[in-house]
This record gives structure tokens, C-alpha cells and sequence, in this order.
């Protein structure tokens, strides 16, 4: 069943169709369902709300029967009994002739890797676990250029500068995959695992750099930091940036392009996707 939110969004009835391990810390989760010919997205940064359940549950317990109650109604609900609701990014969505429409979702599996300082939270643990026929509930665009993409370069861009950790790679890569020949791009991408490091194909002329995080690195300044600041762009070049990731990274790195460099700062897309020592609910709770 589905029920209609406030358009442009509305909620999509999901399975679990295959995974694929892409590296230590990342899971690429495909799914496909009833209703996706009714989704649409131009973005390359689509962002999802997506609905898990709990372990013992055989979907994810969300009263869509309240309509646009939906919302209260699912805060209403006791702790171990409300789905799990997490944001993500899409990776890709591929329109089947001979079979279902398809929709991948890359995972960031904090907290699972051997001698994680941080325990694993729920998306990670299902996401870990995941197997075909799962479900889950997917709050995701009926319109393709909706409020919930978030990379849109000015017309007169003639250089995008990208900087992601391992929650951003999927957005950094399907972007980077889109953009069309001729667009100059340095992007640098921030993982924990040489293993995380992927193959990226793109027709634009690109620079990508990818930074390997030491084991127990201490909380600080992205790794980039550093290496952008010795870094000069071409005189009068129109750049556009774009950075997603932990919050206190993306505004490191803001600072710089916007208070060092001098960089117009609505040619600046900042996005914390999440915070060092906070869970989801706890970063909606200070908004």
C-alpha cells in the first residue's frame, strides 16, 4: 500500500532485491517495487528518508493510514516500535522494460568494522544484514526537481570543486558519473579503507582524489583541509563547491572556501549528512 504525502513526496512500498558489498565500510542495497514508476528525480544528490524496522518486525511500522498525520503519528509511537528512520542519498534508478524499476541505496556501515570505536547503529546493522525480500518504506520525489536536491552549479560554473566522506561517496559519484564532457572537476573523497576506494566514470575532466583515513584517527579537520589550502585555482575561474558529509568537516571546509578564499557564498552547497557522537534523532532534535 501507498499512501500520498504532501507533493512533491510520497511514500513507496519497498523489497529487497540483492546486495553487494562495495568495500569494509559500504553496502550497496538494491530495491525494487510496485510503485517506482511514480518516482522521479533530475537530481544528482536526491536526498530519501528511508523507513527500517526493527529486528522481529517484518516491515516497518509507519501510520500511513493518518494521511498527512502521518508524521505525529509516527513520533506518537513507543521507541521499539516506530520504524527507523534514517536520509540517504540515491545512488541510481534504472527504468526496467523487461522487468521492475530498480533503485540503489548505498550504505555507510558505521561502527562495523573490526575494533570500531563507535558501536553500529540500526541502519548499519540492517543494511549489514539485509537479504532479498526485506521491506522497508521509501519517502522519496513524485517530481523530478524537487526541494530535497541539493547540488545545483550556477550557469557560469566553470569549475566544480567537490569534497565528500563515505556517507557523501554515493552522491559524489553519481554526480561525478552525470556531469557532461567539458565540466572540470576536482573532487576529493574522504574514507576510512583503502578497500572503500572505487572506479569512477566520467566524461567530464576530473581530478579525483581519494584520502584513506588512518586507524583511530582522532575527530578534527577533514584530511583535505590541508591540501586545499596549498592549492591555487585558475585566476577569474567561477567555481562551484559543493560539500557533504560530518558536519563539523563541512563547516571546516566552508570556512575556508567562503572566509579564506573569498568565495561568493551562494556558489557554496554545504550538507552535514551527520555529526560525530550524535544518532539521527538527536541532530533532528537540535533543528
Amino acid at each position: 500500500m501507498t499512501t500520498a504525502v504532501a507533493a512533491p513526496f510520497r511514500f513507496f512500498s519497498l523489497q529487497v532485491v540483492r546486495t553487494r558489498r562495495l568495500g569494509p565500510s559500504l553496502v550497496r542495497v538494491t530495491f525494487a517495487g510496485p510503485d517506482l514508476h511514480a518516482f522521479h528525480s533530475d537530481g544528482l544528490d536526491q536526498s530519501l528518508s528511508l523507513f527500517l524496522p526493527h529486528p522481529g518486525q517484518s516491515e516497518p511500522v509507519v501510520p500511513l493510514e493518518l494521511g498527512d498525520g502521518w508524521w505525529q503519528g509516527w513520533r506518537d509511537l513507543p521507541d521499539d516500535v516506530r520504524a527507523v528512520m534514517r536520509s540517504y542519498t540515491l545512488r541510481s534508478l534504472r527504468r526496467g522494460p523487461d522487468g521492475p524499476d530498480e533503485i540503489d541505496i548505498d550504505f555507510a556501515l558505521h561502527g562495523m568494522e573490526p575494533g570500531a570505536a563507535v558501536p553500529a547503529g540500526p541502519a548499519s546493522r540492517w543494511a549489514a544484514r539485509a537479504t532479498p525480500g526485506d521491506r522497508v518504506l521509501l519517502l522519496g520525489p513524485a517530481v523530478a526537481d524537487n526541494r530535497a536536491i541539493r547540488f545545483r552549479p550556477p550557469e557560469d560554473t566553470d569549475l566544480v570543486v567537490m569534497w565528500g566522506d563515505e556517507t557523501a561517496v554515493p552522491a559524489a559519484t553519481a554526480i561525478l558519473e552525470s556531469l557532461p564532457a567539458g565540466t572540470r572537476v576536482r573532487a576529493w573523497l574522504e574514507v576510512g579503507h583503502m578497500g572503500d576506494i572505487q572506479d569512477v566514470v566520467t566524461d567530464a575532466d576530473a581530478e579525483v582524489t581519494w584520502l584513506v583515513r588512518e586507524p583511530g584517527r582522532p575527530e578534527g579537520p577533514p584530511m583535505a583541509l590541508d591540501a586545499l589550502r596549498g592549492i591555487r585555482f585558475p585566476a577569474g575561474a567561477r567555481p562551484y563547491v559543493w560539500l557533504a558529509g560530518e558536519s563539523g568537516c563541512v563547516r571546516a571546509l566552508r570556512r575556508h572556501f567562503v572566509g579564506e578564499r573569498g568565495t561568493d557564498r551562494r556558489r557554496v552547497t554545504f550538507v552535514g549528512y551527520w555529526r560525530h557522537g550524535l544518532s539521527e534523532e538527536q541532530l533532528r532534535a537540535q533543528e
